[in-house]
């Protein structure tokens, strides 16, 4: 704006206040276009990473970039009110010919307007799908533990009864009596449960891998 009033040429010097009105406007306004380029390149670089290796600081960046956005929409509305009304405005020192270029100027504003609208659903898309990648991240940690905890429940039963410490004694000898947990005293049986035991953890496998459960880890 500096280099086209001390240049001399062009409409700016005789177009007259109103023209000088718009001009001013105008360049404010391309300062908008500007600072909403770079954070729609932010917003990129931001869903980049959200696909690469989702992290916090992205919901955080998002968040601000979204209340930049609402106090960025705070300042460009009432310059569109203000625009509007120079536009209605009877006034010697805006011409008809004026009014075409604030008219240009008028829909550049709602352009701007629209561009922060847009920026603000972004940053919102960004923070529900990083919420979204979360949950079902979760939902996979939750699975996996609810395989292993399937498996293991069985065999968990299985060494409490043999853990139990019940024992009928002989009042005569004061011996333990073999009948109460006779397999206590099979020979190998330590050997057998384990055989046991692997044999219902690998057929839990199994069907866990035929109803398509490990697939995705």
């Amino acid at each position: 704006m500096k280099k086209r009033l001390a240049g001399g040429k062009g409409y700016i010097r005789t177009g007259g206040p109103g023209y000088l009105a718009y001009a001013l406007t105008d360049t404010v306004i391309d300062r908008y276009f500007d600072l909403l380029n770079k954070v729609g390149d932010l917003l990129e670089q931001l869903e980049d990473r959200l696909y690469e290796n989702p992290d916090r600081s992205i919901m955080y960046e998002a968040q601000k970039l979204k209340r930049g956005m609402i106090l960025l929409r705070r300042a460009v509305w009432p310059e569109r009110d203000k625009i509007n009304d120079m536009i209605r405005t009877e006034s010697p020192l805006i011409s008809q010919n004026v009014k075409l270029y604030i008219r240009d100027a008028y829909d550049h504003c709602i352009q701007v307007i629209d561009l922060i609208e847009s920026n603000k659903e972004i940053t919102t898309s960004i923070v529900d799908m990083y919420l979204s990648l979360i949950s079902n991240r979760m939902n996979e940690i939750m699975k996996v533990l609810t395989i292993i905890s399937s498996i293991f429940i069985p065999l968990t039963f299985i060494a409490g009864i043999y853990g139990m410490n019940f024992a009928r004694v002989d009042p005569v000898t004061n011996r333990v009596l073999p009948d109460n947990l006779p397999e206590l005293y099979t020979p190998h049986g330590y050997i057998y449960a384990l055989v046991v035991m692997l044999i219902i953890a690998v057929v839990q496998a199994i069907f866990f891998w035929q109803k398509g459960w490990f697939k995705k880890f």
